[in-house]
């Protein structure tokens, strides 16, 4: 009988090589809303691995916008420029433009379609494109796709930046890439330093803030805000709509002539539908309750600050991270996911977050802090914690 040479038969031993390196993924179900008490599997659970940072996912005012606009349509039914164009579109690109102090933007449908159109429309063969080696997935994809030299640098290496824009060749268009807050560390670029880098080279810089957008600054404008870059900004700013303000999709922001370019040239937009104009009603609304009520980010900062001291007091040794994204390494990806059936035995759902997302043997907690906790949620995931990675008695606190 013949070797069976179906698709099947190929991917099944992927699988079970994936299993058998306890790296194979599965999906929960949750029941209900996306908020920091959910409903996973049927068990009710503290939610600690969701990107809502500020609590608007399930906020009133921010259903109650998408309900609204939902009594006007579901879908955009098309393209942008094919008369998918919502003025619920335009109204969250403009609050937008004005939020991260950049004369425009442009929505695009999620982080990676943005990271995509960006970087596919304004690199070819002979451009070079500088990256942290820590960059989202979407950066790197982008960046290979767009067909441009890749030159990956040690995270937050400066001098490594100084080098690489160094041995690029000058006539070439020269682009250093970075995410702003690390999504499996938490810790933040040195973007000043970079953007000083680049002008000084001659070079553009991107910063992808997906998971700085709301939670950084005084008004919550993100990384820029918050290291008070002033002209200093970035050329190319893109943020994500589906963490801090709940909803989904992405933007870019820049100048008129960057995003009247992407307008042109972005693939990923052009031939994208637009997104649903319930979504950008939603994320407006929750960008507004992001401006108006600053007390969400000083709770947000409070809790962070609780959890390192808690933390450190029972023997847990966190990432060096002040954002909300709290990193506490295990090592083996077995001992990280028996970490993670544990906590979820005792009532709280953190993820174990394995490689390739990390470099080998980091495999980790990823646990994530949202406004919406309260500090007496934030100590109780402390203890389980200290019980779930097995901190010696005398240890903890």
């Amino acid at each position: 009988m013949p070797p069976d040479r179906s698709l099947d038969a190929r991917l099944a031993p992927r699988l079970a090589q994936l299993k058998a390196q306890d790296r194979y993924r599965t999906r929960r179900v949750i029941s209900g809303g996306h908020g920091v008490h959910a409903v996973v599997d049927g068990r009710k659970l503290l939610n600690f691995c969701s990107n809502d940072y500020l609590g608007l996912a399930t906020h009133p005012k921010v259903l109650a916008a998408a309900q609204a606009a939902l009594g006007e349509g579901c879908g955009s039914t098309a393209s942008p420029l094919l008369g998918g164009h919502n003025r619920h579109h335009r109204a969250l690109e403009d609050a937008l433009a004005s939020a991260t102090g950049y004369p425009r933007a442009l929505l695009f449908t999620s982080g990676w379609a943005a990271n995509l159109g960006v970087l596919r429309a304004l690199l070819g063969r002979n451009d070079v494109l500088i990256a942290d080696e820590l960059n989202h997935a979407s950066l790197i994809d982008g960046g290979r796709l767009s067909g441009a030299h890749y030159r990956r640098v040690a995270h937050a290496d400066l001098a490594g930046f100084a080098a690489a824009l160094a041995a690029a060749p000058h006539p070439a268009q020269r682009l250093v890439v970075t995410d702003s807050v690390f999504s499996m560390d938490g810790d933040l670029a040195p973007l000043t330093e970079l953007r000083a880098l680049t002008r000084h080279a001659g070079a553009s810089l991107m910063v992808d803030d997906a998971h700085g957008f709301g939670v950084l600054g005084a008004h919550g404008g993100g990384i820029v805000e918050h290291l008070d870059m002033g002209d200093l900004r970035p050329e190319i700013y893109v943020a994500t709509l589906g963490k801090s303000l709940g909803s989904a999709g992405a933007f870019v922001a820049g100048s008129e002539t960057l995003i009247e370019y992407l307008v042109q040239r972005a693939r990923s937009w052009v031939f994208s539908t637009a997104p649903p104009p319930a979504l950008s009603a939603a994320a407006l609304a929750a960008l507004q309750i992001v401006q108006g009520e600053p007390e969400r980010r000083r709770h947000l900062h409070a809790l962070i600050a609780r959890f390192r001291a808690r933390a450190a007091e029972a023997g847990l040794p966190l990432m060096p991270s002040l954002t909300p994204i709290q990193p506490l390494v295990i090592g083996r990806d077995a001992d990280a996911l028996a970490a993670s059936a544990r906590l979820m035995e005792a009532g709280y759902w953190v993820a174990a977050i394995r490689p390739p997302t990390v470099p080998e043997g980091t495999a980790r907690l990823r646990i994530t802090l949202s406004a919406a906790h309260g500090t007496a949620e934030v100590d109780g995931l402390v203890h389980a914690l200290r019980d779930a990675v097995r901190v010696p008695a005398e240890v903890a606190v």
